[in-house]
Formats: structure tokens, sequence, C-alpha cells
């Protein structure tokens, strides 16, 4: 088939208005009954999966890892952590989900490495060797303190002294994690040909872990504060000193845009790959706007403005016009669930109903203009779980609790059955995170043929976008439905949509912002129209044509 072939084109930019469901590894399905979730669990749950109507899978981190931030600490870039199974389990992985039409996203996590990755231990051993300046080392001050004021993520100096060189190394997150230096051009091919090795491989594409975290300020400049009364925008909890500063030097360089290029040159070698960048910044859109302009960066790239606590009509139309009016060319891919925050039926649902709001928010999600990741269990409309401190596993949590009670909650096992284990691991093992005893009752199987469920509604959703290319790639333009609705238009071709959601708990009438056509249905969501006079139940949406 030729490339100009528009089949083939459309199998080329399957990621443009594409749906990407996100698996946990460890919280999945557990095939060997040790209680932690594994690749050949995930192969036997692909068929559920693609039953789901999505696009694609991405996996989190299942390299070789000592764990101490669940497999975001890689020590083997090219190989399987023994916790998930083999190589060749992966490869069967991929071939299953090829043949059922699924394409496969990995993370790659290349801003920093795992402390016992042989490159940090040869880079520490002294000032001297191949991998000297692999990382990034910096003299303490005189009086001994760290070279500048930059934070970790994970709780308090991004520094760490080292014995052996009598220096700091720099570290965003744990201290067992240090951060790559990719000023230093070796640094930059080596993780290039790791990502080769996968792309080799048959993978689709890569999610990339804080893709603006690359480069670092030579100069070591401190970062300035936030000044008095201004917000907060990175997406960490109040209580971590982290949001105190403006990340001005620690990243978002602008010699990060260099390297996305030659990452795209890579991806460009695989026809039909794709890239999603995770982009924390005090300016997210504007990052995500810049990184995925051109056509010669990422792909997508998602940020945080979804995946924080606002929810309100105004706050969701701020951030669609503020995008709108920064992107150009630039493509998002949004969500509002994923193993790093507050699932979204308890973050913006909590006080709503437990069925219907999830999904009024899918049916919302499912009609932006971009892509979408789609977090395990969010088709069931899984609420937070409770994680008791005794049982807590996330060192971001055990930092900052009870002010901030880690990831925990988010990680834990799908369930797949009712009752026990929910059908994650063998009855009488215990699962590495506790399963949620709230959740069981919103299990796969309980939901499977429930006509009314959150899962079957997630399929006609799905569904429904696929049939409708305007909700797949089209243009959007913001339109007035009154302060509690939100309101706009899609349009791709000879396909005009007017597209209303209400989120909240009470019925919502508009006046119509333009003459429509038909109603569109397949839906599964309920409005009614007198003339020009829109209502909307709670919890509702309605499409309709122009």
């Amino acid at each position: 088939m030729s490339l100009k072939d528009p089949k083939m084109q459309d199998n080329l930019t399957w990621w443009r208005g594409g749906v990407i469901y996100q698996i946990y590894p460890r919280s999945f399905m557990d095939a060997n009954g040790d209680g932690i979730g594994d690749l050949e669990g995930i192969t036997e749950k692909l068929d559920y999966v693609a039953s789901l109507g999505v696009d694609g899978i991405w996996l989190s981190p299942f390299f070789t890892s000592p764990m101490l931030d669940f497999g975001y600490d890689v020590s083997d870039y090219r190989d399987v952590d023994p916790m998930f199974g083999t190589l060749d389990d992966f490869k069967a992985l991929l071939a299953r989900a090829h043949e059922l039409g699924l394409k496969v996203m990995i993370d790659q996590v290349i801003s920093h490495t795992a402390e016992a990755h042989p490159w940090f231990q040869e880079s520490r051993a002294d000032r001297t060797n191949a991998k000297a300046d692999w990382y990034v080392w910096a003299d303490p001050k005189p009086d001994g303190t760290p070279p500048n004021n930059w934070l970790s993520i994970f709780g308090g100096s991004a520094w760490t002294f080292d014995s052996r060189r009598r220096q700091y190394y720099l570290h965003n997150f744990l201290t067992s994690q240090p951060d790559l230096n990719f000023h230093h051009p070796e640094v930059r091919a080596a993780q290039l040909d790791n990502m080769r090795f996968w792309l080799e491989l048959g993978v689709d594409g890569f999610r990339l872990d804080t893709v603006n975290f690359y480069f670092h300020d030579p100069a070591l400049t401190d970062n300035p504060p936030v000044p008095a009364g201004e917000a907060k925008t990175l997406g960490a909890p109040d209580a971590n000193p982290y949001t105190w500063q403006r990340h001005v030097y620690d990243l978002s360089r602008p010699e990060n845009l260099d390297f996305l290029r030659e990452l795209r040159a890579l991806m460009d070698d695989f026809p039909g790959t794709t890239t999603v960048g995770e982009i924390g910044d005090d300016n997210p859109l504007e990052r995500m706007a810049e990184y995925t302009a051109g056509g010669d960066k990422l792909h997508m790239a998602y940020t945080f403005d979804l995946l924080n606590a606002p929810r309100s009509a105004a706050y969701l139309r701020e951030v669609i016009e503020r995008f709108q009016r920064l992107a150009g060319d630039a493509w998002p891919c949004w969500a509002l669930s994923n193993h790093d925050v507050v699932r979204s039926a308890t973050r913006w649902g909590a006080d709503e109903d437990p069925l219907a709001y999830p999904k009024v928010t899918l049916a919302l999600l499912f009609s932006l203009r971009g892509s979408v990741c789609l977090y395990q269990g969010e088709e069931l409309g899984l609420p937070e779980a409770e994680v008791p401190f005794e049982r807590l596993q996330d060192p971001y949590g055990k930092v900052l609790w009870p002010e901030f009670k880690g990831r925990d909650g988010c990680r834990t096992p799908m369930p797949w059955e009712p009752s026990g284990n929910g059908g994650f691991t063998a009855e009488g093992v215990e699962p590495w995170l506790p399963v949620e005893a709230r959740q069981l009752p919103l299990a796969v199987a309980r939901q499977q043929d429930d006509a009314a469920s959150v899962l079957n509604a997630t399929r006609r959703l799905l569904a429904f976008r696929t049939a409708h290319p305007a909700l797949v790639d089209g243009d959007l333009s913001l339109v007035d439905v009154g302060a509690d609705l939100l309101g706009f238009v899609r349009e791709k071709g000879d396909e005009r949509l007017l597209c209303v959601f209400n989120l909240t708990g009470q019925a919502r009438e508009t006046r119509l912002p333009m003459a429509v056509g038909d109603a569109l249905a397949g839906h599964g969501f309920h409005a009614e129209r007198d003339g020009e006079t829109l209502r909307l139940p709670p919890y509702q949406a309605a499409w309709f044509t122009l």
C-alpha cells in the first residue's frame, strides 16, 4: 500500500484524535499469583480493552528497576523487570495487541535514571571517568550547602551530596533518581538509541515522562519565589514547598526544543509512531502549544489543567479558550484521570451522582478537540481508594502525609469480579495494594451486562465518537450557552455539530445559540428541545447537527 493511499494516511495519523487506554501494570491483572500485576495478565485482558473501542494502550513502566518509585526509576532501559515477566512476554503482548487492532505505547523515563543504573555508578566513581559528566554534578557552596535553591518535587532540596566526588548531584524527584545531563551530546544519543531499540521491536509510540525536565540552566541560577497573591499552577499539592517557586531555571529550558526535534526525526524513521509528552509547568498550556506546534517536535502533549480540582463550566471554558488562543497547529491530549492524581469520580464528582456524573464527564472528554487518555477503571466510574498509612507504598505520600496521601489511591488493583480480591489476583494472596471494597460493586463482571452501567456508556460514547469525524479531529469553537453549561461547535468537512453539557445536578435551560438540525442519537443521553429552548436534565448532554 502506498504512503499516499488515504487508508495508509489514516493509519499513520491514528493518534490524531485517537483514544489511548492507560494501563498501570502493577495493578491491572496478576497472572502468576504473586499479588502484583504483570505483562501476561495484561495480555489476558486485551480483548476487554479492545471491546471498549479505544485505539491503543499506554503501558506505564515495566523496565528493570529497583522500584523505589515503582518503575519510574529505570536501571535497564532495554529489559523487562522480572516482576512483570520477560522480554518475550512483552513481545507476546505486542503481537496480541496488534492482532486486536490496538496500538501499543510505552512509557519512556529518560530525564533521570535509577541510582542503581550502571551509568550513574560509573559517573559517581570520580570526576574523570568516561561518564563523569553524564549527570548534573555541582560543587557545594563555600559553606558546604547545596549549589542553589532548587527543590525536589518529592520534598526537600533537589541536591544530594556524594562523598566519592565531594559534589552534589541533581534529582528532581527521589534522591535515588539522579538527573541526566542532557547538555551532553552522548547522553542525548544514548537515550535516543534506547528508544530506537523499542521502535525496532514494533512499539507504536512513547509517553514521555516529565518531558519538559530534560535540560537545566548550566549557570544553576536560583529560582524566584511565586509572588504573593499569584496562583501556583504546577499541579503539585499546596502542602509541597515545590509549588512556592517559579520554575524558571530547572525545567522547560529553551534547549529542550532542539532535542525534541532530534526525537521527532527518530520517530519519523518509523512511520505511524507517535509521542505524547507529560508537561508540568508554570505555564502548561503555553508549553503544550510550544512543544507540539510545527510538526517537528512532539505529536501531542498533556498538562494537568483537567487533572486538578477546578471543574466548573467557567473553568473548563477558560482552559479551552486559552488553549484555542495559543494552539495554532498544536495538538493536545486530554485526560481526566491518571496514575498520579485522585480519580476524577472523586476529585470532581465526590458530591455528585456516582453513576450519572462519570458518564457526562466522559461525554465531555470524548467531545473535546484533541486526543484522549482514558485511565484504567475510569470506564467503570471507580472512586478514589482509601489506603491506610500502614499499607502506603508511594514515597511521595509518605513524605507529605497526612496533608497529601500520595498516589496509591488511584493505583489500587483493577476490580474484575465483585468479591474478594476482585479477580485481580488469586484468593488468599495479598495484593501489593489493598483492593478497595467500595470499588467491588463496580467490577467489570457486574457492569458488563448492565446497559445503564458506566462501562457500557463508555462503549456507546466511543462508538458515537468514532462515527462522527468532527468529534475525532475536527475544529472547535466555543459558544455561549449560559454560565452553568458548556457548549462548543465541532466541525470537519461538511459535518458541523453543536455539543452542550450539563455537569451539574440540577436541570438547566438555555436558548440555543444558533439554528440546529437533528438531535443526534446513539450516545445514551437525554435532552428536551422546545423551539429555541434547550432543557438539559441533571448530568446530561446533547449533540445537534448544524
